[in-house]
């Protein structure tokens, strides 16, 4: 490929909206235009490197005996609304209707229609197992799509699902998907961790995801350095406290706080440590007002609490929800609570007594707060966020916390979908069961950002030399010496024989020009011919990913070149 006819501009200058490493410089390289917020064009360095993304990820799928299909991404609304997720996604499900005024949506999974093709073909048990995947194209109408193509509307995922007899055979079929994903992180050159998740909507009782540690990540996760626990935080569990005794109970008190609804505000006004407070907050739980203790210093976690308390919708309670139990907004505390308001208490709670909670009257809390004494606790669960220094739960280190791109998710689904899909087959008794099933995605496109992110420096992207749109650029440093356009034009083809996917800088631009721009799209290997080199004999070499240059010979360059490839990452 000639650069002067290669449909890339390069910027010096990100767009202002950028702020992750991988948008600006998937934007400033000439990968990646913007369309509209969460929408971007793939230029041909873009397609390139997504293509062998692609590559790898349908070579390990096929090596671990999956089929490939593909579904449409316009699917109608009878099977979402069948398995009740035509509701759940809400809003960040793409609509629309046909003329006919039909309900459709732009695919953002395909759980229940990959249910419903397996149904309408197999029936019996020999049938099984099943392992199909696709390489398609999910819209999901972000709230806050950013990062470029870190988290945008449309984006290419590969999404496979397992099909079963029994749970046995899905775990078999997990540890397969799992065992072909660490291939796929490992040829993209990514660093990665697999780490304990929360299911989302896509639901199931065993999940994992894969992390790619970055600074820009959106998704936090915890990890123990001394054994090998790591969970998503919206997932992560830390070891239980020991129960704190009760032998010396302090007497209940009032005191007057007017004006301090807050945990921060009381802390001030008292002097006490927010660990001592116990925050209540009050919830609607399909119906049932549910109040939520954990202590002050600590924040719950919604998504544990989801679970915990699923299948029943949870809503935090507004104004008019306070109203109509006639409680104090700010100033409630479990001992004051009605009787109809069931209690839920992370386990931390456990570790602490005499507590400073709410008194359950406007601008008064109370002090010496005890369980068992002044409030009875109905359910006590694992409900807060775990953060950094915790004890891991399985061997009580310290956990850290870091921010990574979440690059590939694994479920166990169970029957949830076959079940709500009436999928089903004859088992070897006669008997009808729904299939059980797994499903595991990919992120194909986002696979580039992550990448991106791990593999750049100032100068630019750094790309590993399976990702790299090409392998290597030969640079003319001058356009105007007739000599040095030829070796470099003998040294393009030489490559191009030997099999390199090579880009000559033809353009007629400064060496300075074509060095940063080399850097910056992130060329495995740059050769470089200017006029001193040819008097002297020799080319220099510069492998991006270490920055190390060497020189070789005219006449021996196409092999220092590839021996070069051969050991770059």
């Amino acid at each position: 490929m000639r650069a002067s006819e290669l449909f890339v501009r390069t910027l010096r200058e990100a767009p202002a909206e950028a702020e992750a490493p991988s948008h600006k410089l998937l934007v400033r390289a000439g990968y990646i235009r913007k369309i509209m917020a969460g929408v971007y064009a793939l230029l041909p360095l873009g397609i390139r490197t997504l293509q062998r993304v692609q590559r790898i990820v349908e070579e390990e799928m096929n090596a671990a005996g999956a089929q490939e299909v593909r579904l449409p991404a316009v699917l109608p609304s009878e099977p979402w609304k069948q398995s009740g997720r035509w509701a759940a996604y809400g809003d960040e499900m793409f609509r629309l209707k046909d003329r006919s005024g039909r309900d459709l949506s732009l695919g953002p999974t395909h759980e229940e229609f990959f249910a419903e093709i397996v149904k309408g073909e197999f029936s019996s048990y020999r049938d099984l197992p099943v392992n199909l995947y696709q390489v398609q194209w999910k819209y999901r109408d972000e709230l806050r799509p950013r990062g470029g193509v870190i988290r945008a509307r449309e984006f290419l995922m590969k999404d496979a699902y397992t099909f079963d007899r029994d749970v046995d055979g899905l775990r078999v079929a997990y540890q397969n998907m799992v065992e072909a994903y660490k291939k796929v992180f490992t040829r993209c050159g990514l660093t990665f961790r697999m780490v304990e998740a929360d299911p989302g909507l896509i639901g199931g009782d065993v999940n994992h995801e894969f992390m790619a540690p970055a600074d820009v990540g959106e998704d936090l996760f915890v990890f123990c350095p001394n054994c090998d626990y790591a969970a998503n935080v919206e997932a992560a569990s830390t070891r239980r406290p020991e129960e704190s005794p009760q032998d010396d109970p302090e007497a209940l008190q009032l005191v007057h706080t007017p004006n301090r609804a807050g945990i921060q505000d009381v802390v001030e006004l008292l002097g006490r440590p927010a660990d001592e407070m116990l925050k209540c907050m009050l919830y609607d739980v399909g119906g049932t007002p549910t109040a939520v203790l954990v202590p002050g210093d600590r924040e719950i976690n919604e998504s544990k609490l989801a679970r915990v308390l699923a299948p029943a919708p949870v809503r935090m309670f507004t104004d008019n929800d306070f109203a109509a139990y006639g409680l104090p907004k700010g100033y409630v505390g479990p001992q004051s609570l009605p009787e109809e308001v069931t209690i839920v208490a992370d386990h931390s709670v456990r570790a602490r007594s005499n507590w400073v909670s709410g008194a359950g009257q406007p601008d008064y809390h109370a002090t010496g707060v005890n369980a068992a004494r002044d409030f009875t606790v109905d359910r006590w669960e694992d409900v807060s966020r775990v953060r950094e220094g915790d004890p891991c739960p399985r061997c009580g280190s310290p956990l850290q916390v870091s921010r990574a791109i979440e690059v590939g998710h694994c479920f166990q689904l169970g029957t949830r979908y076959s079940v709500a899909m009436k999928a089903t087959f004859v088992d070897e008794d006669g008997t009808e069961q729904p299939y059980v099933m797994g499903s595991y995605g990919i992120g194909v496109s986002r696979i580039i950002a992550a990448v991106a992110e791990q593999w750049n420096d100032d100068a630019g992207l750094k790309w590993p030399k399976v990702l790299a749109p090409f392998d290597a650029v030969v640079i003319p440093t001058n356009m105007d010496h007739q000599a040095v356009v030829d070796a470099a034009e003998r040294l393009y083809g030489s490559l191009r024989k030997r099999g390199v996917d090579v880009v000559i800088d033809d353009r007629d631009a400064s060496a300075g020009v074509k060095f940063a721009d080399a850097d910056l799209i992130g060329y495995p290997l740059q050769v470089v011919i200017g006029k001193r080199g040819i008097e002297s004999g020799n080319v220099d070499l510069k492998a991006r990913a270490t920055g190390e240059r060497t020189q070789a010979p005219l006449d021996a360059a196409p092999e220092a070149a590839i021996g070069i490839l051969e050991s770059v990452p």
